[in-house]
């Protein structure tokens, strides 16, 4: 060195680098390097284009111009002292010269390139960010001397020039990744198109797909694509992250159901999920625990660097050992979060591939499990199993690592305060070993109160899947009052548990939040009073460790209740499993082949039997009730090959129990039933999927046009087809809402035709079409010839389908009373159940004789498709096809409108106490500080504890008071989400329902009231208490470390960059994710309702492979969303690792005793890394929390959108008397109806006169729009034109709900309600059992009701206990109990036998004398006797009149609807 520097040879003189080797080795090699890598980059760059530096922001152009031109500026300044200096004959170093110089031509280099224009490709480069690191360092050295030698002024300039320096490198650091990795893949965030191409998007999801690399998946680097489109258009699901192939749902799916099989299989009824998932995922599990391990390991490293930093500096020790200190602290913060991310990222993924798995075994148990064995489950129940159990069980793969890993943080915690204040962390210890048994009380309580909230969640949303199944009726029965009732009721219950959970919460909040409030006061208290005194880094390490400490004890409450739950649910689905599967279901290969080599034994040896029955018992209730119920009795029948039999008997005889024992639905007490050869189902209340209505036809199978025809035309849907938008392609609402009763009917028989198997079951198909379509698929369809070879059962009422029969099978009390041929039938008692009139027979026994359906040529053209059914609904373009979803940020009005319900004032309370919470906190911290720092004796302890004590008790209350302001706020929002949410579903019109399923709205009440019951105000409150902290963290930095405030601007825009590259993104995907959610509950309920249908047509594995692909597109938003938080994570931590490295650097920098500027004492100089470390969970936390919070704000947002919708007018401006009407005189006058204003009438100036007390029969084809009268009268839809009065009072002036309760109504699709038979035939209490009694007498339904318990018993969801045929009698008898003078009959007899029919008819004229009767008939026997009938046509009153007078007249269309049924 003697040549380079002849005055100061040393390169190092013990302490420090020499002032020569520092300026003109290591400061002009930075230097130079810089200027090289500018020019160099500026000559490779030059043609680069323009146009990218377009459109750039004001701060970015103030950052790249200004700051380069300050620095020159300010070398320019100090350059020219040192020559004139030189020029005075002063004594300046050449080396001085050289180093300015070099800073000098370095920084006009930088601006010179930045005003050229080509500024972009050469400032934000990978290799000027490494080259401008490489001067910052080493201009260290420099800063370092010059500070202990030089005047305050030159040690500020310095200073300036140093920070400058690091400010224009930071921003360049931030600027090269954030603007780098956008022209990297092509995808500018500011002037791309807001639409990519097909091409773009393909090249896009091909990228997406490759494998990463090692560093792509430590920084999870891969979801930048996605984060690009995500800032500048909308995302859809196409441009999601592809999912790995251990994620995909197949394959979760397989691995769990082979794991849950062999359990099944050696423990039977003792079956846990728990144990199959370990046999699944245990070993994976176990492999995260060792990097768990190392992660706790590190989180300890940091306290213990921490005390040796803060003791170097008490020292003032030079050397080497400073820096390398503070570079430790920064790279152990930047290691640990690596390790956190990877964890969180390894055990997301697992819980992933869990959450597929046991949604899709949950899914296939309801796939496989009878109906029999699924009454002890009821459907809410089963829901919740999807929508909440399985969720919950997850949650075990946190709850359990923390477990043994907790403890042993806070163990190894404990040990390290030992080493730091001797045994006075033991008064600390017993505070929290007091609190042991306190939380795990707490714990135990809230276990039980979650455990009977559930229940009462179970009851809430079987009853809301009860009422959105049959709204339409609870409307016409004005009954919406009554339910809102019972959900009211039920909620409550529910709020009463979720209540004691919440206070519970709060309890615990409180324990854990002052725990290391207090373990700090007793700790130091009782150090001190021991006699030591209080240094800084004893001080400081025990604060760092007690912060260590806070997420350990925090959390443990909280595992301990995840466990419990997860428990609790993982029992729930273990006693769901392990219920007896239907015999034929085993959704595996060697059951096809199975089935295979039975059908082909049983061909080679000829068996003529379709069906053999021996000596069967069958019950309706499941293997676990020890006394069943029996519906079906000795049951011994043979039923041979390609024949059709007609199943007969009245009404709950035990016909439709006959046919699902066939299928395998009940249990099977006794006896043993064989089948022979494929099966096709139909059942009496026809299952129709959402979706289009060639998918409902198909069911999976491939498109045959030919066989599609023939089917078509045999079912009579050709003209419905062709009156249709978009022909079989439109889409088809849940349940079939779109469609009438006969239409739905002619569907499900369509789908059966199509699968062509071998064995028929049709169970009353031909009831819910009129006596002319009847005939037509009588003739083509089941006894056409594409079913002739076939074996058909029927169960019927229907006399053409009787006496066209091979056998016939009478069925009376769940017995088969008889079985043989029709010529045989004829001659028994028997025969007297299926005649249309006891007195004239004549016609069913001249039927006989010509076993050949006639159909009137006029079918064809006649069977017009209903305006208020499929083409109503047609151009909705899809409506409930893709659930609607929005856009951009979460708008402020939905948090107003949450803290609206919340109390504005509770709001107000818990921000000023979580302020003041987290100001007590700062001040114990500050004033710990002081004390350190002025303490040289222990003559003024007294006097500091006091004051230390005092911090703690207002902490300890102000965080009392934010827990319990939480709860409280929490629980009112909940409780009036839920009062308004129900107030306006249930007053909405019938046409939302009719265009959002069942599903979607039950999502509402179930999943997104579940996150504002409970994930909402949970993470709101971390998310305010994280606010405070993190606002309350940079104070004391600001405070501590002025130096600090150098580098928060910059900090603020990185963060603000990284906040808004990630908000953008997060909040699409999780808005994605609720509309991916959607489908699978829809597909659920779906199954739910039609499992006995897809069972019988042996259909579990398309419709298993369907739901897959549901959850599949769940999993790739979920793993969409996970690795965008990662991403954020880790840049967030790795932010908070420069800022320990940055505050550990000034302080060894500045702290030495030769050094003229001092940033703070020891004391300041801990505090302030003491709140850096934590500023790493804080920082991510906050933005964590804040994003999470916006993503649970999308459940209170999309609960706005049902408050907002649409409601029904309640109030009218007309009150009619309260004994209206009292005549019952109806008048239409010119009415026309439309159910969307560019659709064609569904009843076009349409006008009758009914006179008081007559009754009145409306006939007409299939979809004849006889509905739309009772929709008009009934204002289920509004009429576009024309009044309907009643008694004189035009009906759209009264109060609709008090219009609807002024009639009676027995609907098409009977409804029965979970609860007594009491409530259900009287709900408002009205009238007296002897009545009730007597009208159920004249319904016939007397004796079965005596038989069964009388009018106490539980009736189950939906009137399950019942046959249809005896829910509607129920109906009736409710609608003749409610004494209107207007009773409007729809179809009531469809489903009842002719004898019963004929009872029926008489019971109406007898009891309803006096009143006016609306009919809506497919028999026409059941208006023969009318006073008056209305025959409809295409929306137009084509007919009127008495029936006799009509059908004398020849022309007349009621006397050939008469013929057709009679022939």
């Amino acid at each position: 060195m003697d040549f380079v520097c002849p005055g100061d040879p040393a390169v190092w003189d013990g302490r420090y680098f020499g002032p020569c080797f520092a300026d003109l080795v290591l400061g002009v090699a930075g230097n130079a390097i810089a200027a090289v890598a500018v020019v160099c980059l500026f000559i490779a760059k030059r043609n680069a284009p323009r146009a990218q530096n377009v459109r750039r922001g004001l701060s970015e152009k103030l950052f790249v111009f200004g700051v380069p031109g300050f620095a020159a500026c300010l070398s320019l300044v100090g350059l020219t002292m040192l020559v004139k200096k030189k020029f005075e004959g002063k004594d300046v170093e050449d080396y001085e010269l050289f180093f300015t110089c070099s800073q000098f031509i370095a920084w006009i280099s930088v601006t010179i390139v930045c005003v050229s224009g080509a500024w972009f490709e050469i400032i934000y480069n990978p290799i000027m960010c490494f080259c401008w690191i490489l001067k910052i360092l080493l201009e260290i050295p420099h800063l370092q001397y010059k500070l202990t030698v030089l005047k305050a002024m030159a040690s500020f300039m310095e200073i300036i020039s140093f920070c400058t320096a690091t400010t224009f490198g930071l921003f360049v650091i931030v600027a090269a990744v954030v603007s780098q990795s956008g022209n990297r893949r092509k995808v500018n965030s500011i002037e791309a198109p807001l639409i990519l191409n097909d091409e773009k998007a393909e090249c896009e999801i091909t990228n997406m797909v490759k494998d990463h690399n090692l560093w792509e998946l430590l920084t999870f680097k891969f979801v930048n694509p996605m984060m690009d489109i995500g800032i500048t258009r909308q995302l859809d699901f196409a441009d999601l992250l592809e999912l790995p192939a251990e994620l995909r749902a197949t394959s979760c799916y397989d691995r769990l159901l082979s794991s849950w099989t062999a359990e099944y299989q050696n423990h039977r009824d003792n079956s846990s999920l728990l144990r199959a998932m370990s046999r699944s995922y245990g070993w994976r599990y176990l492999r995260l625990g060792l990097l768990k391990v190392t992660n706790d390991s590190i989180s300890f490293v940091s306290p213990l660097l921490l005390n040796k930093f803060i003791r170097f500096l008490q020292q003032g020790s030079g050397g080497m050992d400073g820096y390398i200190l503070a570079i430790s602290l920064g790279l152990t913060s930047i290691i640990k979060s690596f390790l956190d991310s990877q964890y969180s990222f390894r055990l997301a993924k697992l819980k992933l591939m869990l959450r597929s798995s046991i949604m899709g075994i949950v899914y296939r148990k309801c796939l496989c499990l009878s109906l029999a064995e699924r009454s002890r489950f009821s459907e809410g129940e089963i829901q919740t199993f999807m929508s909440v159990d399985a969720d919950r069980t997850i949650n075990l793969c946190n709850s359990l690592h923390d477990a043994w890993s907790l403890p042993l943080q806070i163990g190894f915690a404990l040990y390290l305060l030992y080493t730091q204040v001797n045994y006075a962390f033991l008064s600390g210890l017993a505070i929290t070993i007091i609190l042991i048994p306190v939380n795990k009380w707490i714990s135990t309580r809230i276990a039980s109160a979650t455990e009977k909230m559930m229940k009462q969640k179970d009851r809430r949303i079987s009853c809301a899947g009860e009422v959105l199944a049959h709204i339409r009726t609870v409307k016409m029965y004005s009954w919406e009052k009554l339910f809102t009732e019972r959900l009211v009721e039920r909620r409550e219950s529910e709020v009463k548990h979720l209540a004691t959970r919440k206070y519970l919460d709060a309890w615990c909040v409180y324990f854990w939040a002052t725990t290391p409030t207090l373990f700090s006061l007793f700790t130091f208290s009782i150090f001190a009073i021991m006699g030591h005194t209080l240094d800084a880094a004893t001080v400081f390490t025990c604060v760092a460790l007690f912060n260590t400490l806070i997420s350990p004890l925090n959390s443990f409450p909280w595992v301990i209740n995840g466990m419990i739950d997860a428990v609790i649910s993982s029992r729930r689905l273990s006693n769901y499993l392990s219920t007896p599967e239907h015999n034929s279901s085993e959704l595996t290969a060697s059951a096809d082949i199975l089935k295979h080599q039975f059908k082909r034994d049983t061909e080679v040896i000829h068996n003529p039997m379709a069906f053999v029955l021996q000596d069967v018992c069958c019950s309706w209730s499941s293997s676990s009730v020890a006394e069943p119920s029996i519906v079906l009795r000795d049951i011994s029948l043979q039923l041979q090959k390609g024949l059709f039999i007609a199943i007969v008997g009245e009404v709950g005889s035990g016909k439709s129990s006959l046919l699902n024992s066939v299928i395998g639905e009940t249990r099977v007490v006794s006896g043993s039933i064989s089948s022979c050869g494929s099966i096709a189902y139909v059942p009496q209340v026809p299952w129709i999927l959402s979706g289009s209505l060639r998918d409902n036809i198909l069911l999976g199978k491939e498109f045959d046009p030919r066989r599609y025809d023939e089917v078509i035309q045999a079912c009579a849907l050709d003209v419905d087809i062709s009156a249709m938008a978009r022909g079989d392609m439109s889409h088809i609402g849940e349940k079939g809402t779109n469609l009438s009763g006969g239409q739905r009917a002619r569907l499900a028989l369509a789908r059966a035709l199509y699968q062509n198997p071998d064995v028929y079951l049709f169970d009353d198909i031909l009831s819910a079409v009129d006596s002319q379509v009847a005939s037509w698929i009588l003739e083509k369809a089941i006894m056409g010839p594409q079913l002739m070879q076939k074996t058909k059962l029927l169960s019927t009422h229907n006399l053409q389908a009787i006496s066209a029969a091979d056998m016939i099978v009478v069925m009376a009390n769940g017995l088969v009373k008889w079985f043989g041929t029709l010529e045989s039938f004829l001659a028994t008692p028997y025969s007297r159940i299926s005649k249309p009139d006891s007195s004239s027979p004549t016609s069913f026994t001249a039927s006989v004789k010509d076993k050949t359906p006639i159909v009137s040529c006029e079918l064809k053209t006649d069977v017009i498709l209903e305006d208020d059914s499929v083409v109503a609904y047609e151009e909705r373009n899809d409506q409930d096809e893709a659930e609607a979803r929005k856009e951009g940020r979460v708008e402020l009005s939905v948090y107003k409108k949450y803290a609206t319900f919340a109390g504005w004032s509770i709001v107000v309370l818990i921000f000023l106490s979580a302020f003041l919470m987290q100001a007590s906190r700062n001040g114990n911290d500050l004033w710990l500080t002081y004390w350190v720092d002025t303490n040289t004796s222990t003559n003024n302890t007294v006097f500091f504890l006091i004051i230390l004590a005092m911090f703690g008790i207002i902490n300890s209350l102000f965080t009392l008071g934010r827990a319990f302001s939480f709860a409280f706020g929490g629980l009112r929002a909940a409780i009036y989400t839920h009062a308004s949410l129900l107030e306006n579903i249930i007053s909405a019109p019938v046409c939302f329902f009719d265009q959002n399923p069942s599903g979607r709205i039950l999502n509402r009440l179930s999943s997104d009231l579940y996150t504002i019951d409970d994930s909402l105000p949970f993470i709101l409150n971390i998310f305010v208490a994280n606010f405070f902290s993190l606002l309350g963290t940079l104070v004391v930095l600001s405070y501590s470390q002025v130096s600090f405030l150098l580098i928060l601007l910059p900090l603020w825009l990185i963060y603000r960059k990284l906040q808004f590259y990630y908000r953008s993104t997060s909040r699409e995907v999780r808005r994605l994710d609720s509309v991916a959610r959607s489908p699978i509950y829809s597909s659920f309920t779906e199954t739910l309702d039609g499992s006995s249908t897809i069972r019988a047509f042996q259909k579990e594995g398309f419709f298993l492979e369907r739901f897959i692909q549901h959850v599949t597109l769940y999993q790739k938003t979920s793993y969409s969303e996970l690795i965008a938080s990662l991403w954020l994570s880790l840049r967030l931590q790795l932010l908070a690792g420069f800022i320990i490295l940055f505050i550990a650097m000034v302080a060894t920098v500045s702290f030495n005793s030769s050094s003229l500027v001092n940033f703070g004492t020891p004391g300041l100089v801990g505090l302030a890394l003491s709140y850096a470390a934590p500023v790493v969970s804080l920082l991510n936390g906050f933005l964590t929390t804040f994003t999470e919070t916006e993503k649970e704000m999308i459940s209170v947002e999309r609960i706005a959108e049902y408050v907002g919708i649409a409601q029904e007018e309640l109030k009218g401006s007309e009150s009619p008397p309260r004994n209206w009407p009292t005549e019952g005189k109806i008048e239409f006058v010119h009415v026309t109806l439309r159910y969307k204003p560019e659709l064609p009438p569904a009843l076009n100036d349409v006008s009758f006169l009914i006179a008081p007390a007559m009754q009145v029969g409306i006939i007409g084809r299939t979809g004849a729009g006889k509905s739309s009268i009772l929709n008009a009268l009934f204002r289920l839809v509004p009429i576009c034109n024309g009044r309907i009065l009643v008694d004189g009072i035009d009906v759209a002036k009264v109060a609709i709900r008090e219009l609807r309760a002024h009639f009676a109504v027995v609907p098409q699709s009977p409804f029965l309600f979970d609860g007594s038979l009491r409530e259900n035939l009287d709900p408002f209490n009205t009238t007296t059992d002897i009545r009730v009694w007597e009208v159920l007498e004249k319904c016939h339904m007397k004796g079965e009701i005596e038989s069964i318990g009388g009018l106490d018993i539980h009736v189950k969801e939906s009137g399950a206990s019942f046959s249809v045929g005896q829910r509607q009698l129920l109906c009736l008898a409710r609608a003749i109990l409610k004494s209107s003078k207007v009773l409007c009959l729809d179809e009531c007899t469809a489903n009842v036998d002719n004898q019963t029919a004929v009872l029926l008819q008489n019971t109406i004229s007898a009891e309803c004398k006096g009143m006016t009767v609306l009919t809506i008939a497919h028999r026409i026997s059941t208006v023969m006797k009318m006073d008056n009938i209305l025959v409809l046509d295409q929306g137009k009153l084509v007919e009127e009149g008495n029936p006799e007078v009509l059908m004398t007249r020849k022309s007349s269309r009621f006397a050939r609807f008469a013929k057709a049924s009679q022939m």
